[in-house]
């Protein structure tokens, strides 16, 4: 049996704020083990860069509330402090954000970022951290991966600076992969070519994934699993191919049928109507349903939870059980 990289049960997240404390991670439970890719998806303010923020512990601490337990292999991820949170942070756990340009240091050289990295958590020469940082410049095909080393970061191009994000990420082996939108920034042929590249990494390495994304194409070409996140509570989950191609809650239906994959040029696209739930004014029951042209009046009367189509696939709606199809 694999080894469990990631565990969450009932996770919460709420953010102290001027309006009160709004949820923005709802008792969401996720395991992964090695090897595997969760594809985490969903619009903007779904919760889903707050999971993984919160699972590398860069949420402000003073303006966060969290319960639940974590864990990334033996560890529980809540009550790392000090030297052990600093080695779990690079170390075990590593994330690609979406703007590299913000994540590395100007004033440094690119080689000199990654080999401190390895450095600091491994406990190895610098010579050899130089060695280990020329290594990973080529296992992300950087060309003249040697010269590359010398650059800033503003010497690069978005995607070559993309590709060194994920060569710091994983130059100390992590466990766990957070990627949290690492195409967003890029155009659509560096985009193809990152998402490639990261697939075969990730093939190649083994190790446990979670990407985040708000695309239906990237979640369907590098996830095993998907989980479909709204308001900050999962929705929907199961296999990637099974989720992916028969839908079963509105919202993740709404969501492969407002996307522009596959859709002629010129042809109208049929958009969910309507925004996102404000979390500082949630509403009654399901979240989705202001949205949801499925909905009845039962919809509001309590949050539906997660419950079994199959034995791989879960979805939370109080209305899909009375419909036929959606």
């Amino acid at each position: 049996m694999s080894e469990t990289i990631f565990d969450a049960k009932n996770l919460t997240v709420r953010f102290k704020t001027d309006q009160g404390v709004i949820t923005a991670v709802d008792n969401v439970n996720i395991h992964l083990k090695k090897g595997q890719v969760l594809g985490l998806l969903g619009e903007s303010g779904s919760g889903k860069s707050v999971t993984l923020r919160f699972i590398l512990r860069i949420l402000p601490q003073h303006k966060t509330e969290i319960s639940g337990h974590v864990t990334v292999g033996n560890k529980d991820v809540l009550s790392l402090r000090g030297k052990a949170l600093a080695n779990y942070r690079g170390g075990e756990v590593a994330m690609i954000f979406q703007e590299p340009a913000t994540a590395f240091d100007p004033v440094f050289t690119i080689g000199h970022q990654i080999a401190e990295t390895v450095v600091r958590h491994k406990g190895v020469s610098r010579n050899d951290a130089n060695i280990r940082a020329l290594e990973m410049l080529e296992l992300v095909k950087i060309p003249s991966a040697k010269s590359r080393l010398g650059n800033y970061p503003h010497e690069m191009s978005g995607g070559m600076r993309q590709r060194a994000m994920i060569a710091l990420a994983l130059s100390c082996s992590p466990k766990l992969l957070l990627a949290d939108e690492p195409t967003t920034a890029l155009d659509a042929t560096v985009q193809i070519q990152v998402i490639l590249l990261l697939r075969e990494l990730q093939q190649e390495l083994g190790m446990a994934t979670i990407f985040v994304t708000h695309d239906v194409g990237v979640a369907a070409e590098i996830s095993d699993q998907v989980v479909v996140m709204y308001g900050g509570r999962i929705v929907e989950r199961g296999g990637a191919s099974e989720v992916l191609k028969t839908p079963q809650h509105p919202y993740t239906n709404g969501l492969l049928s407002s996307t522009v994959h596959g859709v002629a040029p010129g042809s109208k696209i049929d958009a969910i109507p309507g925004m996102p739930p404000d979390l500082a004014a949630m509403p009654p029951g399901c979240a989705f349903g202001p949205r949801c042209k499925h909905a009845i009046a039962e919809c509001t009367a309590a949050v539906p939870e997660l419950e079994l189509l199959t034995a791989t696939h879960e979805i939370a709606c109080t209305v899909k059980p009375k419909l036929k199809a959606i």
